[in-house]
């Protein structure tokens, strides 16, 4: 017998589904103060336009960050919370001393690429489950970056 949660959807799915939401949390959570890094330290000739880009992208994985704990608290589960769970959790290292621009967004780029990977995962179990939230929340993502990723690349002439 399959016991529904409180939105109507499988517990045990909604289980899976949050732990693997707890691991992107904590790859963004990594990725957020990367970028911040990035943002304090960078020099050099393209210092203006990269010192703005990285707080742009920090803002908004600011907001991604609020809304992947909140789809866990509504899935009905726990977000991971403290950074030492982060660093164990995540996928993506941890940077320190990167205070050239190109290297900065070389990080974001393959730990956009990382979060690609584990975003279409989870919009697969998340379509197993029935769960409608997450594969919204997880396609608007999925697009989004795919932009982004192709954006940064042409920059970085790849």
């Amino acid at each position: 017998m399959n016991i529904k949660n409180h939105i109507g959807l499988d517990q045990i799915d909604c289980r899976n589904i949050s732990e693997k939401l707890n691991q992107l949390l904590s790859n963004y959570q990594v990725l957020y103060i990367n970028v911040r890094g990035f943002h304090w330290n960078i020099k050099g000739s393209n210092f203006f336009e990269l010192h703005a880009k990285f707080e742009e992208i920090y803002n908004d994985l600011q907001i991604k960050i609020d809304e992947i704990a909140e789809r866990i608290l509504t899935l009905g589960f726990t977000p991971l919370h403290s950074y030492s769970d982060y660093l164990k959790t995540s996928s993506i290292a941890e940077t320190k001393d990167i205070q050239n621009g190109k290297e900065g967004l070389e990080a974001i780029v393959k730990a956009m690429e990382t979060n690609m990977v584990l975003q279409r995962k989870i919009l697969e179990i998340a379509n197993d489950a029935n769960d409608e939230g997450t594969n919204a929340l997880m396609s608007d993502y999925i697009r989004e970056q795919e932009k982004m990723i192709w954006m940064y690349s042409s920059y970085l002439n790849k």
